[in-house]
C-alpha cells in the first residue's frame, strides 16, 4: 500500500505544477506532430489526452509522459497517404478514409505492443548498450533543436527583421527564466514561471509575435476548442487486403512506440535513480494505442522531452502524468482561448532548455578515453536518429556493437598447452568458444603430431553455442580418423545440457585430477567405462 501511494505522489504540490507545466508543453507538440502527419490537430490533441492518461495510471513508470510523437507521425502520414490510394481501389466511400486507416492501425499497434508486455519482451532494453543510448539522447537532443527552427518560419518563410529580434529575445528571456530561478527557489516550477511571466509580457505590452492560435491558423487547423473524444468505429473492413497494408506499417509503428518508450524508462530510471517495469509499459503503451484508434486520437509513446521536463519540474509520481493529461483535456473543453494566447516564443524556450538537458555532454569529453568501437557507435545512432528515425538507429548500433563484442571476443580464444608424465596432452582454453572465434580454436591443435590421448580442458571457457558444437564434433573427427582418443573436461553444466542435445555425446568431467591416475592403463580403463563406441 505504501508503495502504491509512493508511486501515486511523494509531492503533491510539485506533481502538479509540473502536471501543468507539461500540459502546456503538450499543446504546441501534438499540434504540430498533428500537422507533419497531414491530420486535423484536435487529433493530435486526443492522442495525446489518451495516451497521457492511460499511461499515466497504468504505466510501468511513475512521472513518464506519453502523447504524441514526432517519430511515429512521419510513418502516419506515409500511411495515410497510401491509406486514402488503397481505399479508391477497395471502393470504401468514406470521408477523410485515410484516418480510418490510421485508427484501425493504431488497434494492430496497440495489440503488438500490448502482446509485447504479456510474453516480457520489455527486458530486452537491458541489452541496449551505453553508446547505443548516449547516441539515442544526443540525436533526439538535436531533432527536438531542429523541429524547434520551424517554429521561427511564418509561411514558409524565415522571419527576418523585427519578428525575429522579438522571437530571440523571448526566447532568451524564457530559457534565463528557467536558468536561474532554481537557484533562487525550488519551490516554483521554472518552466511554467517562464511561460505564464512571458506570456504576461507580450500580452500586456501588446507585443506582435506568433502565439498557438496563430501557429494552429497557418497549418489550416480551426483551434483547439472541442468535446469530449467519441467512440467511433474505423469504417475499413478487416480482410486479407486490408490485413496486407496494414500489418507492416503497424509493426513499424508498434516498433518505434516500444523502443522509444522504453529507452525514455530507461533514461528516467537514470535521471531519478529508481528502476520502472518495461514490460508494463509496453502493455500500457498498446492500451492506450488500441484506444486511440477507437476514439479518434493520433496515438503515440513516450515523449523523452516532456518527461524531462516534468522530473525537472520536480514531478516524480503518477499524479503529474494524470494532472498533465486532465490540464490538457481542461485545455481543450474550457481554456483553450487562453492557451492559444500564450506566446510561441515561450514554448520553444521551454524545449531549447530541455535540449540543453537532453543532450549527453560528456560524450563529447570521452573520444580519447573509450574504446573507439564505442565512439563510432555513438556518431552512428546520433546520426541515423537525425537523418532517418528512432528504431532504426537504436537497432543499427545494437546490431554494430554486438558485432564488435562478436569480433573481440573471437580474438579472446587461447590455449595452454602440456603433455603431462603419462604421455598424455592436455590443451587448457581460456575464453568464450562460438561461432566468432572457432577458427582460432581450431589453430591451437596439432593433430598429427600429438600423443594418442588428448585431453581439452574448458575450465576457463565455455560452449557458447551450436557452431562451437559442430566445431567440436569436427575436432574429435580429426582425431579419431588419426587414430587417436579426445576427451572434454570440466564442461559446465549448462554446457553439458547444450552439448547433450547434439546428435553426439561428449564425455565430461572424467578425469577431475590426473594425480588420481598412477599409470595410462588406468587412465584408459577410466575412459573405457564411460566413452562408447558411439561417442566421438
Amino acid at each position: 500500500m505504501k508503495k502504491i501511494l509512493r508511486n501515486f505522489s511523494q509531492n503533491p504540490k510539485n506533481d502538479i505544477l509540473s502536471g501543468i507545466t507539461v500540459a502546456l508543453a503538450l499543446v504546441p507538440e501534438a499540434v504540430a506532430f498533428a500537422f507533419i502527419a497531414g491530420i486535423d490537430p484536435l487529433v493530435g490533441l486526443y492522442g495525446a489526452f489518451i495516451m497521457g492518461i492511460i499511461t499515466a495510471l497504468f504505466g510501468g513508470r511513475p512521472g513518464m509522459i506519453s502523447g504524441a510523437t514526432g517519430a511515429m507521425a512521419v510513418v502516419m502520414i506515409h500511411m495515410i497517404q497510401k491509406g486514402n490510394e488503397v481505399g479508391d481501389s477497395l471502393l470504401n466511400p468514406v470521408d477523410n478514409l485515410g484516418l480510418h486507416w490510421l485508427f484501425i492501425t493504431l488497434l494492430i499497434v496497440g495489440l503488438i505492443q500490448a502482446l509485447a508486455g504479456v510474453f516480457k519482451l520489455g527486458k530486452f532494453v537491458r541489452l541496449i548498450p551505453h553508446s547505443v543510448m548516449m547516441g539515442f539522447v544526443n540525436g533526439l537532443a538535436i531533432v527536438i533543436f531542429l523541429s524547434q527552427l520551424e517554429m521561427f518560419k511564418t509561411q514558409g518563410e524565415w522571419l527576418t527583421g523585427p519578428s525575429l529580434y522579438i522571437m530571440l529575445g523571448l526566447v532568451i528571456l524564457t530559457m534565463l527564466i528557467m536558468f536561474f530561478l532554481p537557484k533562487l527557489t525550488k519551490n516554483i516550477p521554472g518552466a511554467l514561471t517562464a511561460i505564464v511571466f512571458v506570456s504576461l509580457i507580450v500580452i500586456l505590452g501588446d507585443i506582435d509575435t506568433s502565439s498557438v492560435k496563430s501557429f494552429i491558423n497557418e497549418g489550416g487547423g480551426k483551434g483547439i476548442k472541442a468535446g469530449l473524444p467519441s467512440f467511433n468505429i474505423p469504417l475499413i473492413s478487416l480482410n486479407w487486403q486490408t490485413l496486407q497494408f496494414i500489418v507492416p506499417y503497424a509493426l513499424i509503428l508498434a516498433a518505434i512506440g516500444l523502443i522509444e518508450s522504453l529507452m525514455t524508462l530507461n533514461l528516467v530510471d537514470e535521471l531519478t535513480e529508481t528502476r520502472g517495469s518495461g514490460n508494463r509499459e509496453c502493455i500500457a503503451q498498446g492500451g492506450a494505442n488500441i484506444l486511440n484508434g477507437l476514439f479518434g486520437g493520433m496515438g503515440g509513446c513516450a515523449m523523452i522531452g516532456q518527461s524531462i521536463i516534468n522530473i525537472k519540474s520536480g514531478g516524480r509520481g503518477r499524479l503529474s502524468g494524470i494532472v498533465a493529461a486532465l490540464a490538457l483535456l481542461c485545455f481543450i473543453l474550457f481554456a483553450s482561448a487562453y492557451i492559444e494566447m500564450i506566446p510561441i516564443a515561450a514554448l520553444v524556450g521551454v524545449m531549447f532548455m530541455v535540449v540543453i538537458g537532453t543532450f549527453a555532454w560528456n560524450s563529447l569529453k570521452i573520444w580519447n578515453k573509450v574504446p573507439l568501437t564505442d565512439v563510432i557507435v555513438i556518431i552512428i545512432v546520433t546520426a541515423m536518429t537525425v537523418l532517418f528515425d528512432l528504431a532504426i538507429a537504436v537497432i543499427s548500433g545494437v546490431v554494430i556493437s554486438a558485432l564488435a563484442f562478436s569480433w573481440q571476443n573471437a580474438l579472446m580464444i587461447r590455449a595452454r598447452k602440456h603433455i603431462d608424465k603419462h604421455g598424455i596432452k592436455h590443451y587448457e582454453i581460456f575464453g568464450p568458444l562460438f561461432f566468432g572465434s572457432i577458427n582460432l580454436f581450431n589453430s591451437k591443435f596439432d593433430v598429427k603430431n600429438d600423443p594418442k590421448e588428448v585431453v581439452v580442458d574448458f575450465a576457463e571457457s565455455k560452449v557458447v553455442d551450436q557452431s562451437a558444437i559442430e566445431a567440436l564434433n569436427k575436432l574429435a573427427d580429426r582425431y579419431l580418423n588419426n587414430g587417436k582418443s579426445i576427451h572434454l573436461r570440466h564442461l559446465s553444466p549448462d554446457c553439458v545440457k547444450l552439448i547433450k542435445k547434439a546428435e553426439k555425446i561428449c564425455d565430461v568431467n572424467v578425469l577431475e585430477d590426473p594425480n588420481y591416475f598412477v599409470s595410462i592403463d588406468n587412465y584408459r580403463r577410466a575412459m573405457t567405462k564411460i566413452h562408447s563406441e558411439s561417442d566421438f
